[in-house]
């Protein structure tokens, strides 16, 4: 097919993508035999705009990415003159101004001594890193037995081989096997659902110490010379934004120091504002290991991960002929650097964590408003970050099967919510839940927006089952 950048119709783009387009996570017979895909042309600010010139509340800032919100020229504008300067060199064994200069930054705003960084160019390269990191820092200091990795259950961590092995999805994982060996799962940090995993307690402290002793439990069944690190997001999101409960990490950080196992905060999602600090990890009071970072980094601007690392784990690779043989091309990218070092400029000048950190119990209120209806069993999340459980018996709590899930998130929700104008995520991985994390920028005027959409939307939905 010819090069042809003209301005096509709707029909041809349908086709087009029809022919061609492979989506990620999707269905594909929403192209092949549905009526086609919805197709997004703009974004300005918190909205978004389709092929049609409908106007949508951007409520996922794109996939927990747009934190800076759309349509920032001054982004675009430093990816820009990078490029005119200097569009691509790799950072193996050489460096640009651009790397650098982000490294640094980052290592001055991460907690303690996480002062080394490891780019690559999404997060499920950034697990990766650190999965791989972990394994190779054990053998040169002479555990090399310490290889094994605890996460939770029905976490994400990404895609790639090593990563997957840590992702706690069990239906991401058995089409690929046999995958990547050496990872655990431990209960996660629901706390509507704790009696279901076994939580006997009753308040939320003991809560916190119930789950952080769970990992302790896997650790010492698998042997504490065989397990490396455990991996945990700030906030769990696959599930349904399980936040940590009070005295939670540091209580997993004296564990993994009692075994010399190394704590991995991921942070794809949580970092860069949505919990309302650069690194969620300061806002829960937690030193860790490594950070695994990406998304909102650039806000989307251009594709940046990353992996900071603390001086214990850097030092055997500091002397003599040891490295790390581990990398990616496109890895500290000049131009996504560049846009990273403005969107910071951007968190800083426009005071984003802070805006987070004032406004999320607004948001959290706001939303809270909606457990008067009978299929919302819960509300909870920090920041600008938080997820609705839906149930078909408040009282019981009792959930969804996998058929009225099916019917109820993909064959209502997802659609009706975005015809009302909200894009979100309603999500079943782990127990229905619609999902939310809009851009840092928007205020009480969207939380009630997004309140009332949600509202009539769910409104809907109860009385349809």
């Amino acid at each position: 097919m010819p090069t042809d950048r003209r301005t096509r119709t709707e029909a041809e783009l349908q086709a087009l993508a029809r022919d061609h387009l492979w989506m990620h996570f999707a269905r594909q017979s929403v192209m092949t035999d549905g009526p086609g895909v919805p197709i997004i042309v703009r974004g300005e600010g918190h909205h978004i705009w389709d092929s049609a010139g409908k106007r949508y509340l951007d409520g996922l800032s794109g996939l927990f990415v747009v934190n800076a919100g759309h349509g920032r020229a001054r982004l675009a504008a430093a990816g820009a003159r990078q490029a005119e300067q200097l569009a691509f060199f790799p950072i193996w064994s050489y460096a640009h101004p651009a790397a650098i200069e982000l490294a640094a930054r980052l290592a001055h705003l991460a907690p303690g001594d996480l002062d080394h960084v490891f780019f690559s160019t999404g997060g499920g390269e950034a697990v990766e890193t650190a999965f791989k990191l972990a394994k190779h820092y054990f053998k040169l200091v002479g555990k090399p037995g310490k290889h094994k990795v605890i996460s939770r259950a029905i976490a994400y961590h990404g895609t790639p081989q090593g990563a997957l092995a840590i992702t706690g999805l069990p239906g991401m994982k058995q089409m690929f096997e046999p995958i990547t060996p050496g990872g655990f799962r431990v209960p996660n940090t629901n706390r509507y659902r704790a009696a279901e995993a076994g939580f006997t307690g009753t308040t939320d402290d003991e809560f916190g110490v119930w789950a952080a002793d769970r990992i302790e439990e896997m650790i010492l069944f698998e042997g504490p010379d065989t397990v490396a690190a455990v991996f945990l997001e700030p906030v769990q999101n696959s599930g349904g934004c399980f936040p940590p409960p009070p005295g939670y990490f540091a209580r997993v950080r004296e564990i993994c120091d009692r075994h010399d196992v190394l704590l991995v905060s991921d942070e794809v999602i949580c970092a860069f504002g949505r919990i309302g600090e650069t690194f969620a990890c300061t806002a829960y009071g937690y030193q860790p290991d490594m950070i695994t970072f990406a998304k909102a980094a650039t806000s989307g601007y251009a594709p940046l991960g990353g992996t900071i690392v603390s001086e214990r784990l850097y030092e055997p690779f500091a002397h003599g002929d040891v490295s790390f043989p581990h990398g990616y091309t496109f890895a500290g990218h000049p131009v996504s650097a560049a846009v990273a070092l403005e969107n910071l400029d951007i968190f800083d000048e426009e005071r984003l964590n802070e805006r987070v950190r004032e406004n999320s119990p607004a948001f959290r209120a706001t939303l809270e408003k909606l457990t008067d209806l009978p299929i919302v069993g819960d509300v909870r999340g920090d920041g600008y970050f938080f997820g609705i459980e839906l149930v078909k018996d408040k009282a019981t709590r009792e959930t969804f099967d996998a058929d009225e899930s099916e019917r109820l998130l993909r064959g209502f929700l997802s659609t009706a919510l975005y015809d009302a104008g909200l894009y979100c995520r309603a999500d079943d991985r782990g127990d229905p839940v619609v999902q939310l994390a809009p851009p840092l920028t928007i205020g009480q005027t969207e939380f009630d927006e997004i309140e009332q959409i949600l509202r009539g939307v769910l409104s809907e939905a109860w009385t349809r089952l």
